[in-house]
This record gives structure tokens, sequence and C-alpha cells, in this order.
């Protein structure tokens, strides 16, 4: 069996596409490039109203009482709501994309209900004829706080003495030896435990034991477009969303849930999205919107500010982890042990359980435990941020293993390839890896100029590998073809990375036909069927395999017009090279999808063709990256030199793309390890909610990222395709710290050790590092 896998996959990675791999014009390139796109600020109805939302100035506080008479009182204001508003939520847990959603702690965040449980927490909303009338009206809403202390400190949160969030939450998944009668309300949302083999026999075993802690601060995703929604909410009922999002029917379903109507009565058209990275997996704004328009009668634009961005959405977890590994002379992993603490904001959520699957995953190790707790803080509740956990996780447990390597005078890429693991290894969650790259990609790694390239003084060299399990769920796709032979293919999820380019790709190769003669479309939630959303690194892969099965679909059917046609059995047709083709013997001409789709009403009426599927085998994805920087002795300054990302990719439908999302995710991480970070005062109010002192990397901060596509192909998918969105940022933290540590060492003449632990690497903490 396992022989057939590996004939099957050598084959894969050997075929040849005539447009999967090639590196096509994006489809929706020239309306952006020129403007002519729209995002969700862009959208306009007539009528429309303006939406502004008032915000809490206290980060922990009961709401006794709030009065918005006065402000439906100022001229031109039309509607104003609370929470009071919104449908009850009091019961209501469900399956959503990659985890779950509370309803009830979405409710409560898109606007406060009891309490405000951070700064910037939406409290109360209007609708008036222009902005500066709603924001004025603002102003006039009465609102009475109870002050209560705010908890910030990840660490503090978990005193037993700390003030709580939520006093009816309980942990989720009890400490081993506790029992379910001692349970009582704590800031702890959830602990959990995975665990295989020995960890005490392992250690035992153990020449050397290495234990070290490694923080990384709450950060932004830093997408550059705001939230933004217009929302026209019909006297009959019907609710149009035209906005922003990762996810349509994302934002259809929790629009419908906060409203208490059913989903078929709110219809959501996705705009273009400017970056989300997880940030826009959810709603703040769509629902406000829709009951303001509900109320008023007249539709409604929302638009947040950068500071309402920062201040009010979700950011990526802080973490701490402690991280242990034993190891022998030899360089062999004997015991491998972590333990994670991920700060989840106002509500839990905090990726807690993808972390805990990722950190240790690239090693094979017999004794493995990793322990997880998800704590909730007066902070903005967090949101996914690419790879949502990961990045912090590797973080530790890469900036170990490089120190062991060093402790051991082995090659960190050779104590790598000694640990790594392959097809056939199994995970600590549980499933066994088909086709893998890792160790592909860390040969590569070691083979590659950059990692021998020599160093000088204040430089150092950093490397870490990065894994991904990736996800697949559910998507739909329709194709339809025109009186010309042209297809449409009609698809579900937003265009982040280059999906339609990914689309039409793939939808090209399986119909034989020219790339011309597609054009991918991202439909609305009426004119598709239903797709999860684009998160996960999922799209490509699940979104894609829902195209090849809808192309697949009508190339049936189109073999079974051409017999009608010819008046043969089906059988007797083939579809070669974007024809139907009839079998040798017959005499017939070849007919093409434009004959074809010229005589559909001569042989059952329009084409068109659909597929849906709940998509399994994701691919999982593994990275490599070698970062080169230079440290400044005198200001602590670290610039970052070179950079090379390696990662298995699958088969790279659109490399350009491919690369696009290996060259950010570096960028994203290189930024959270040197400058990014959420900075609050000790009453919980964020000091930097701008770009001017948020500082993420700018074209002028960084050298040209190189890339190397690594392609060990999927076997679960026709075209070899394993999600690469979000493999790319989870090695360059610790790529970056353990470069910098090397710096220092070189700085100061001594000998190599990791000094820096806690992110981000800013020049005072490396000045202090320096002088010792």
């Amino acid at each position: 069996m396992k022989d057939d896998k590996l004939n099957q996959n050598a084959k894969q990675k050997g075929k040849q596409y005539q447009y999967i791999g090639t590196r096509s014009i994006r489809p929706d390139g020239i309306d952006k490039v020129t403007g002519k796109a729209n995002y969700g600020a862009d959208y306009s109805l007539p009528g429309m109203l303006h939406g502004k939302i008032l915000r809490s100035p206290h980060a922990h506080a009961r709401i006794k009482s709030i009065d918005v008479s006065s402000a439906l009182a100022v001229e031109g204001v039309l509607a104003a709501i609370t929470a009071k508003d919104l449908a009850d939520q009091s019961v209501g847990i469900e399956a959503a994309g990659e985890g779950q959603v509370d309803y009830e702690d979405l409710s409560n965040n898109i606007l406060a209900g009891d309490k405000v449980l951070y700064h910037g927490h939406a409290v109360a909303a209007v609708a008036a004829t222009s902005e500066f009338i709603a924001e004025q009206a603002l102003k006039h809403i009465k609102v009475e706080y109870e002050l209560l202390t705010p908890v910030l400190d990840l660490a503090l949160a978990q005193a037993e003495s700390a003030p709580l969030l939520h006093e009816s939450m309980l942990t989720q998944g009890m400490a081993p030896g506790a029992v379910k009668e001692d349970a009582k309300p704590s800031n702890i949302a959830k602990q959990a435990v995975i665990a295989r083999g020995d960890v005490k026999q392992g250690f035992s075993e153990a020449d050397l034991i290495l234990e070290r802690t490694y923080t990384a601060p709450m950060v932004h995703q830093g997408y550059i477009e705001p939230h933004a929604c217009v929302v026209d909410h019909s006297t009959g009922g019907q609710v149009d969303v035209w906005c922003s999002s990762q996810g349509q029917f994302m934002v259809r379903s929790y629009t419908a849930k906060m409203l208490g109507l059913d989903v078929a009565e709110v219809k959501v058209t996705p705009a273009e999205i400017g970056g989300g990275f997880g940030g826009k997996t959810t709603v703040y704004l769509e629902p406000v919107a829709a009951l303001l328009s509900r109320q008023a009668g007249r539709p409604v634009k929302m638009v947040m500010s950068r500071e309402e961005v920062f201040r009010a959405t979700g950011p990526g977890s802080e973490s701490r982890v402690k991280v242990k590994v034993g190891v022998t002379k030899s360089g062999q992993f004997t015991a491998m042990e972590a333990s994670i603490e991920m700060n989840a904001g106002a509500f839990k959520g905090a990726p807690i359980m993808p972390a805990m699957m990722c950190i240790f995953t690239p090693y094979t190790c017999a004794n493995m435990n990793v322990m997880g707790k998800d704590v909730v803080t007066n902070t903005p509740k967090a949101a996914a941020y690419r790879a949502p956990g990961a990045p912090q996780v590797h973080l530790a447990a890469e900036c170990v293993i490089n120190e062991i390597a060093l402790q051991l005078d082995i090659d960190p890429i050779d104590l790598r390839l000694k640990n790594a693991v392959e097809e056939g290894c199994r995970t600590i969650y549980g499933p066994k890896f088909q086709a893998i790259g890792l160790k592909e990609a860390l040969q590569q790694a070691k083979d590659h100029p950059h990692y021998s390239a020599p160093l000088q003084k204040n430089q150092g060299r950093g490397m870490a590998a990065g894994f991904w399990f990736n996800i697949g769920l559910q998507s739909s796709a329709t194709l339809h073809v025109s009186e010309s032979g042209k297809v449409v293919v009609l698809t579900g999820n937003p265009d982040i990375g280059g999906s339609r380019a990914s689309m039409a790709l793939m939808a090209a190769e399986t119909l034989g036909i020219p790339l011309a003669q597609i054009k991918p479309v991202v439909a609305d939630t009426e004119s598709v069927g239903y797709n999860d959303l684009t998160g996960g690194s999922r799209t490509t892969f699940a979104t894609g395999w829902a195209v090849i099965n809808a192309a697949k679909n009508l190339i049936t059917d189109l073999k079974a017009r051409a017999a009608k046609l010819w008046e043969v059995d089906v059988s007797e047709v083939e579809w070669v090279e974007g024809q139907a083709v009839a079998t040798a013997g017959l005499d017939k001409e070849p007919l093409s999808l434009a004959a074809l789709a010229a005589q559909a009403g001569l042989t059952g009426g329009p084409l068109t063709a659909s597929a849906s599927l709940n998509a399994k085998g994701a691919g999982p994805g593994f990275s490599v990256n070698i970062i080169d920087v230079e440290v400044d002795p005198d200001t602590g300054k670290a610039d970052v030199l070179r950079v090379t990302a390696l990662q298995d990719v699958g088969k790279a439908i659109h490399p350009s793309y491919v690369e696009g999302q290996m060259q950010g995710g570096a960028v994203q991480g290189i930024g959270w390890a040197l400058n990014e970070e959420f900075i609050f005062n000790d009453k919980g109010v964020m000091q930097n909610p701008g770009f001017l002192d948020y500082r993420i990397p700018l074209a002028s901060d960084l050298p040209m990222i190189d890339t190397v596509i690594i392609e060990v192909p999927n076997p679960s998918h026709p075209y070899g395709v394993r999600g690469v969105g979000e493999v790319p940022i989870c090695a360059p933290m610790a790529a970056v710290t353990s470069a910098i540590n090397q710096a220092i060492s070189s700085t100061v003449g001594a000998k190599p050790g990791y000094r820096l632990t806690e992110l981000p690497l800013s020049p005072p903490k490396i000045l202090a590092a320096i002088d010792g």
C-alpha cells in the first residue's frame, strides 16, 4: 500500500501541466491597480445614513445604565441602539469553520451587555444623515459606569485573587487530579493536555536538558483596509450586506444570528478585501449596521477609523511558552515538554489548541507532553492571525533547539534532519503524515549559498523550521458556459492572495481550454453554494477542488451532449484537450466547447455544472527560514540583511502568488520579532493605536526576500495542492531571535548564548543584553 502511494506521488510530482504552474496575469489586477475595484468603504446607496459607535473609555466597568434618548433628539439622527436590540444569545455555541463560535460572546463583543471588558469596547451606536452629525450624537449618549479593576497581565489574570472578567466562567478541562466539585469561576477559560509516551523517562535518558521561557506580545494583523460595510434592512425583512470580509457566508450566518433571522433572509455581497490575515474572520459592524437600518428604514454605512481598528478588533494573542527538551549527545531528542499560556483578550478563544498541535510536530520524539491555557484579560478579544498560535510556540521550540545545537556543537540543520518527521510518522494530535517535504526543505536550506555565506562582526544568522496543519472544510463551485464557450467560474471565497487566478488555472487545466476562456468570479451568498471562509490555508485546496469537480461534471455533460449530436453512445466519446473526440473508428469531427455551447439548445439547454464537498486530506505544510541580521552596538538597532524562505507547497498552482505568500509571511514574522506590540497603560488604554506608533516593517526596512519553492505533492489532492498562506509566518520570529542572539555574542565577544527571550527585540532590550 505504501509503495502504491509512493509511486502515485512520484508520478504526480513529475507530471507536466499546461496551465498549472504558470505565472498568468492576475484576473483582478487591472481593476485593483487602476482603482476601479470596490472595497468595503466604496459602496453607497441612495438615502444612505452613516453609522458611528460609542466606545468605552474604561477597560473594565459595569454598565449601570445607558440613555440614548438625547442622541435620538439630535436633528439628523434617525436611529440609536444598544445591546438590548440584539437577539438573545444566552445559549449558543456552534461549529464555525476552523473552530467554534460562542454567540453570546460574539454578541457581547459587538455591543457590550452588562460590562465593558476593554478600552474601546462598543457600547451603543447611532445612524445619522452625515458622519459629523453621527459623531456629535455620540456625545449625547449617557452611560453610567461602575469602575472595576482591569486585569491586563497574563500571569496576574490567573491569580486566585484576580478580578473576574466573567463571574460565571468555569475553566473547561480540569487540571490533572482536580475534581469537578472544586470548580469555581476564574479567568482561565480552558486548559488542555496532549501527550504521548513518558516524558519523565525520556528526560532520564537525556545527556542534556534545556529549559527556556519565551514571550511574544499581542500584535495586530496590520491589514491596510479598515472594517467597512453598507447594510440595507428592507421593510419586507430582507437584509442586504456589502462588506469586506474573509467570508461572506460567515458574515451572513453571524449577522442573521445576531438579528434573530433565518440565514435565507440575509444576502451578503463580498467587496474586495484589503488584507485580513485572519483578522476579518468575524464581524464587528455588520449586525450593528443592520439594526440601525432596521430602525431607521434606510441603508446604513459604517467604516472604522484606524484607531478603532487597533483598539477594538482582534489582535493576535500574547503568549508565554515554556519549553523543555531532553537530548542525547548524538543529537537524538528523548523528551519534549511545553507549557503554553495564551491571552484571549476579553472573551475566551485564544488559539491554544492549534498552538499545542504545532509546537513539536516537525520532530519525532517518543515522549512529548504539551499543556495549554486559554486566559482572558481586559484587552481586545483576540482573533486569528495567520497560522494562529503557531508562530508564538515555534518561537520558543525552535530557539531552544538552536541553543541545544550550540551546546552540542552540532549544525542546527543537521540536528533537525536527525529528528525531522517524514511520511509515516504520527503526529502528537493523531494522524500519520502522508508525503511531506520537511527534510527536503531542511536539506535545500543547508545547501543554499545563504547558509554558508560569511558573516562579519555584529552580525548573526538564525534558522528555524515551521509547521501548519492546514484545513479543508466545505466548499462549492459552479461553472456556467456562455453561448460563446467562455466559462464563468463562480466560487464563494474572497480573494486575498490570488485565489481567482488559482481557480482559473485549475479550471483551464481540467477542461483543457485556454486560460483566456475562463472568467473567475467571487459570488454573493445567493449565487453559489455554501463556502466556509477564506482561512486556514484552505481556499486553493478545498475550493479549488470543488472547481475541479465541477469541471469534471461539466465534461461528463459535454460528452453526453456530443454523443447526442453524433447519435452515438456516450462511451464512444472522449474529452481531449478541450474538445469532444469520437473514439477510434468513428468518422466525426471533434467538437470544441464553443461548438457545443452554440448548440446547447438542441441538446438539453444551457451548459452549467456545480460541485460541493467537505474536503478531507489537507496536506500539512513545512517551512524553513534563514535570516541574517546586524546589530548596532551603540544604539541596539537590529537591521535585517538577508532572508531566505523555503517551503514545501505541494504544488505551486501560481508560483508568483506562492512566492508572495512566502515573502509576506516572512515580513510579518520579522515585524513581530523586532517592532510590533500592543502597549497599554495601567488603565488598559492602548498607547499606540496607529501606524505611526505601531511600527510595521516598511520596504525600506527589508532586503529582497529570496524564496525557494519545494514541491512534494499532496497525494490527497487532484493537483497535489497543500495550503501555503499560513506556514510562512511560523519560522521567522525564531530565526530573527536566534540571529540577534548570535550577533550580540559577536558584538561583545562572548560565548554564544541566548540572552533575549522576550519579544519584540527592541533597541533598549538589545542594548541591555549587550551591556550584560
